[in-house]
């Protein structure tokens, strides 16, 4: 997916990805330190450690801090900054603790660029998501009053005032993505965002009860699995009725796609990208293909619930950027399992914003 050309440009440049002991950062800096002469620095909460190298130095810092991250981008003398560190949890958590999404979010993201900016960083792209799309499209208008169609598959040009899908969170994000383009109106700078589906991987958030799908399942099949006298009396339970399709794509895939689009400066057809597989998948697939990986049993907690569908168009990543998913829902659930039972204490080491 990655050109030699592209891996080029990183040569004897220095990176930091924030949130590079999350489940998207340590891809990229995995991907930057095989191919590439950069040296990378990451920056997160995580007390992860993972062994500096030559190449690679681990930080612990907190990104709310202003002058502390401003510090590390001037003694480092950064070049290129992949902003992807946030916060994942649950629909529920969304409901029951906004503000652990909200504020953070706020804090982290006005302090990453602005920092960056007075900095000097010459590019940078900040991961944003799904969620900052309205949930519906004004398609007509009668005697006065808009008419509403719920959006399922999201395109960049679907992009509009109307409130974000996922509220304080979308918000939040969406913040992040105004700030982007102010300063391309105020500064010139042409830092980039991209907005991501439902992405699963090697060292995201396994809590069960504040995760997202996923690795939730994972978490929940693991302790079932681990447990022989209760796997017939105590299934899993799915929340829902399987029915739900998500836009579910593997991190190294999404890694790979962040890349392409902090490094493409031909893009005129859009400001920003959709990352994702660009097609859907039910909760029913994942689940009956983790149950082919290791055999469980489960229930649903709904009989019936409403339609819902969430899908990003992909079209103009791959159209623009060469974007295009390797790693097949099956072979991606494979290898988050079996990283996942190899490291099933190691998300109790990561910054959890809900506890």
């Amino acid at each position: 997916m990655i050109k030699k050309d592209i891996w080029k440009q990183f040569d004897r440049k220095n990176v930091l990805v924030t949130g590079g002991t999350g489940m998207i950062g340590r891809k990229i800096c995995d991907l930057l330190t095989e191919n590439t002469s950069a040296h990378v620095v990451s920056v997160s909460m995580d007390r992860i450690t993972k062994g500096d190298s030559k190449k690679m130095v681990y930080l612990y810092g907190d990104l709310s801090d202003f002058k502390g991250f401003y510090d590390v981008l001037k003694e480092n003398n950064i070049h290129y900054v992949f902003h992807t560190a946030g916060i994942k949890g649950s629909p529920k958590m969304t409901k029951e603790k906004p503000a652990s999404f909200f504020v953070p979010l706020l804090q982290m993201n006005t302090n990453v660029l602005e920092a960056s900016r007075m900095a000097g960083v010459k590019k940078l792209i900040y991961t944003s998501s799904i969620g900052a799309y309205p949930a519906f499209k004004i398609i007509d208008q009668l005697e006065g009053f808009d008419i509403y169609k719920p959006l399922e598959v999201f395109k960049e040009s679907d992009n509009g005032p109307l409130p974000p899908m996922d509220e304080y969170p979308g918000y939040a994000k969406r913040m992040g993505e105004y700030q982007i383009d102010a300063y391309k109106i105020q500064y010139g700078l042409n830092y980039k965002f991209v907005r991501l589906g439902n992405v699963y991987g090697e060292g995201d958030n396994f809590d069960a009860d504040n995760a997202m799908v996923i690795p939730s399942l994972i978490s929940k099949i693991n302790n079932r699995v681990g447990l022989k006298e209760v796997r017939e009396t105590a299934p899993v339970i799915v929340l829902g009725d399987g029915s739900a399709i998500r836009d579910f794509c593997y991190s190294e895939d999404i890694a790979k796609g962040i890349i392409l689009a902090l490094m493409y400066d031909g893009g005129k057809t859009s400001t920003f990208y959709n990352l994702g597989a660009g097609k859907g998948f039910s909760i029913k697939e994942v689940v009956e293909n983790l149950k082919d990986i290791t055999p469980f049993e489960y229930n649903y907690s709904e009989e019936k619930s409403k339609p819902s569908k969430r899908i990003l168009d992909t079209t103009l990543a791959q159209q623009e950027l060469s974007f295009n998913p390797e790693i097949i829902l099956r072979k991606g659930l494979e290898r988050t399992w079996k990283w996942y039972i190899e490291n099933p204490q190691e998300h109790l080491l990561r910054k959890n914003y809900f506890k």
